[in-house]
């Protein structure tokens, strides 16, 4: 696992502790300062998943312009963003304007996500769902540390504007490591290249034609959607249940651990035993997870949820980018993984709004469980395909 292409390391400590500070700045911190607002369920779950709708609309753009230009500029103009935008919630007063800021905000990682990627993945074509399941522990540990210190701030400072100062001084630390980041600044010549917007276009339809890019873009729709419904309401959850501040960011630490531990075996799986089937054993485990949640009867068995959840997740995304990565073309895998990237985001922000108009209307114990057999539904169907396509190979 340590012995990785040269620049890989830097790589991998400026996205942790870019990421790391962006999670302190979401839950459980986030959803409180929204509820201190006056923010309903809808509009918080709104103001949760809309900081992901800059990368909807602009990762495949950036992807496609870095594929061009180098990864050099965005990766820097992205490090800005991280840095410069936290220091600006002190500011807000009303649901509106954070709403508005955490649009601003989600920029860095728009821009940050399909640039970091197509680095990682452009290093070596040899191990690629292994490399990109140890370069995913950076962010896998910054969600394990981030969400309990957190929490741990707000109980002891009672000020979520003085925790997004430090989410700010932190971010700024990110600059140190990114001096050491490898970039290869090789183009081709001017007179042998395309127009932009031809190069672009040659790119959309290049992504667009890859039926592996739609089919893991809806499984990421569909398990951000849940993930990042946990992020939005999990908190209030727990609230609800007497549970605590703390059982909130302890249940997001523990996810992001078991995420991060199972990320490289999730990687190594799906390369040696195939991308699909270990997708969906990752599924499987997110369905039972989401199914039990309502039910639990402690913090203790909340917390177990919280392990299982996370050991889905580790199953589950390497293998999709690394699906991604096999199937599109040297020239456009920044646009690939941008497309990827937005229709990721696109299930980040459509699940919270969705799943808190839903809870407006059923009770918890109801919609969670609906996602969860949904990602069930989905996992035995991508089983039966695996069987059936590996029963036509092994026929004479």
């Amino acid at each position: 696992m340590l012995r990785q292409p040269p620049g890989f390391w830097a790589v991998f400590v400026t996205d942790l502790i870019v990421r790391a500070a962006y999670q302190m700045a979401k839950s459980p911190i986030l959803p409180l300062l929204a509820a201190s607002l006056g923010a309903n369920k809808i509009v918080i779950g709104t103001i949760v998943g809309v900081s992901t709708l800059t990368g909807t609309v602009f990762k495949p753009l950036v992807g496609g312009l870095s594929d061009r230009w180098g990864r050099r500029v965005f990766f820097f103009v992205a490090l800005c963003c991280f840095a410069g935008f936290p220091f600006l919630y002190q500011f807000v007063t009303t649901p509106d304007e954070l709403l508005w800021l955490r649009v601003l905000h989600g920029s860095a990682t728009a821009i940050f996500g399909p640039v970091t990627l197509a680095l990682v993945s452009e290093m070596s074509p040899h191990n690629r769902g292994t490399r990109l399941g140890v370069f995913e522990m950076a962010r896998g540990a910054g969600h394990l540390i981030a969400p309990a210190i957190a929490g741990l701030m707000l109980a002891n400072w009672k000020s979520p504007e003085l925790v997004f100062t430090v989410v700010g001084l932190v971010s700024c630390a990110a600059f140190v490591p990114a001096l050491f980041v490898k970039f290869d600044d090789s183009r081709r010549e001017a007179k042998e290249r395309p127009t932009l917007w031809r190069e672009l276009a040659s790119g959309v339809r290049h992504a667009a034609s890859r039926a592996e890019l739609w089919f893991v873009g809806a499984l990421e729709f569909a398990i951000y959607g849940s993930i990042y419904s946990l992020k939005a309401f999990l908190p209030i959850f727990a609230l609800d249940q007497g549970y605590g501040v703390w059982a909130a960011g302890l249940f997001f630490t523990l996810q992001e651990a078991a995420h991060m531990l199972v990320r490289p075996l999730g990687g190594r799986l799906g390369d040696r035993r195939g991308y699909v089937p270990t997708i969906a054993f990752g599924l499987i485990a997110i369905g039972a997870a989401l199914i039990a949640l309502p039910q639990a009867p402690n913090a203790g068995t909340l917390l177990a949820l919280a392990v299982v959840v996370g050991i889905g997740q580790g199953l589950t995304f390497p293998s999709t980018v690394a699906l991604i990565g096999n199937r599109i073309a040297s020239a456009h895998v920044g646009l690939g993984l941008g497309f990827y990237g937005a229709l990721r985001n696109l299930g980040k922000v459509a699940g919270p709004i969705l799943v808190g108009v839903l809870l407006q209307v059923f009770a918890a114990k109801l919609v969670f469980p609906g996602l969860g057999a949904a990602a069930l539904a989905v996992a035995a169907t991508l089983l039966v395909i695996t069987l059936q396509s590996r029963g036509r190979v092994q026929a004479p």
